[in-house]
C-alpha cells in the first residue's frame, strides 16, 4: 500500500478561491471589503515570515491588511490598548497576534482582550465554548483546516477513532472537539501517555502535533489510516520535515498530508475564512448556531 496525499496547497488554493469570489460579491452589494490586523511583536524570523504570508495573502483575495508591527520590549499594557483600539475599529474585521509573544507578555491576557467576534484565530474562551456546545462560529484555523482536508477523503468520520498526539490549546484541545463533533471516538496523547505506539496502532486517523520532527515511526501507523501532519520542523541541512517519519508512514496509510504542502497552507486559508465570516458576524446582531 502506497498512501494517496492529501494536497494542502491544492484545497487551500480552492478555498482561497472562493473567499476571494465572496468578498467581491460582498464589495458588490456595497459593503466593506473584510479588514484584518496582525500584530507582530519582536523580530521572530519565523513569525516574520508567517505574518508576511498571512499578509500577502490577505491582500490576495481583496481583503484590507493592516500591519502593526511593535518592538520585543513593548510594555503589555502598551499591546492591550493597540487592541482595544483595534476591537473599536470598524474597518477591522479580525485580528490575530502573533505568537509565540515574548516572556513578559501574558498570552492569555492577549487573547482574551480581543473581541471574540474579531478572534480570527478561534482561541479566545468564548469561541471555543461555542465550539464545546457543538455550535462554531470563528474555529481555530489549524484543526479547521485538518477537517476540510479530512472531507477530500470523502470517507465517513462518523465512528472512526482518532489518535491525536498533542494537547495544546492551539492544536491538539480544538482538533478533539472538531473531531468529537463529526462524531469520531478521540484518544488525546501527550508527554505522560503510556504506550504510545500501541495506542497509535489502533488509529483510523492519526494527527500528529507533538513538535518533534519524524516522532511518528512509521509501523505506528494501522494499515489505511489517515494521517494528518501538522508539525513542520527545520532539520540540521535546512530542509523541514513533520512530526511522521513520512517515507515510512506512506506504506501503511490510505492518506496522508505531506511536509510542506499539507496542513500549513491550510491555516492560512482557514483563517481568510474566518476573516470573511468575522465580518458578516459584525453585520449581524448574533452568530448563527
Amino acid at each position: 500500500m502506497s498512501a494517496r496525499l492529501l494536497d494542502g496547497k491544492a484545497l487551500a488554493e480552492r478555498v482561497t478561491g472562493e473567499v476571494r469570489a465572496a468578498v467581491a460579491a460582498r464589495v458588490a452589494r456595497g459593503g466593506n471589503a473584510p479588514g484584518l490586523a496582525v500584530v507582530l511583536v519582536g523580530e521572530n524570523v519565523a513569525s516574520q515570515v508567517y505574518v508576511r504570508n498571512k499578509r500577502k495573502t490577505t491582500e490576495g483575495v481583496g481583503m484590507r491588511s493592516y500591519a502593526h508591527d511593535l518592538p520585543a520590549d513593548v510594555p503589555e499594557p502598551e499591546l492591550l490598548a493597540l487592541i482595544d483600539r483595534l476591537n473599536a475599529d470598524p474597518d477591522v474585521s479580525g485580528i490575530l497576534v502573533q505568537l509565540p509573544l515574548p516572556a513578559h507578555v501574558d498570552p492569555e491576557q492577549v487573547t482574551e482582550r480581543i473581541d471574540p467576534r474579531k478572534d480570527v484565530d478561534g482561541f479566545h474562551p468564548y469561541n471555543i465554548g461555542r465550539l464545546v456546545l457543538k455550535r462554531p462560529t470563528l474555529r481555530p484555523c489549524t484543526p479547521y483546516g485538518c477537517m476540510k482536508l479530512l472531507e477530500e477523503t470523502r470517507e465517513p468520520l462518523a465512528g472512526k477513532h482518532a489518535v491525536i498526539i498533542g494537547q495544546s490549546n492551539i492544536v491538539g484541545r480544538p482538533m478533539a472537539l472538531e473531531l468529537l463533533m463529526a462524531r469520531c471516538t478521540v484518544t488525546i496523547c501527550h508527554s505522560a501517555t503510556r504506550d504510545l505506539p500501541e495506542l497509535v496502532r489502533l488509529a483510523d486517523i492519526v494527527v500528529a502535533g507533538v513538535g518533534k520532527p519524524r516522532f511518528v515511526a512509521g509501523d505506528w501507523i494501522k494499515p489505511g489510516a489517515i494521517v494528518l501532519d501538522v508539525g513542520i520542523n527545520r532539520l540540521p541541512d535546512g530542509k523541514l520535515c513533520g512530526d511522521v517519519d513520512f517515507d515510512a508512514a506512506k506504506e501503511h496509510a490510505s492518506w496522508i498530508t505531506p511536509v510542506p504542502g499539507g496542513v500549513g497552507p491550510m491555516t492560512i486559508a482557514m483563517l481568510l475564512s474566518n476573516t470573511l465570516r468575522a465580518a458578516e458576524w459584525q453585520d449581524a446582531p448574533l452568530p448563527s448556531g
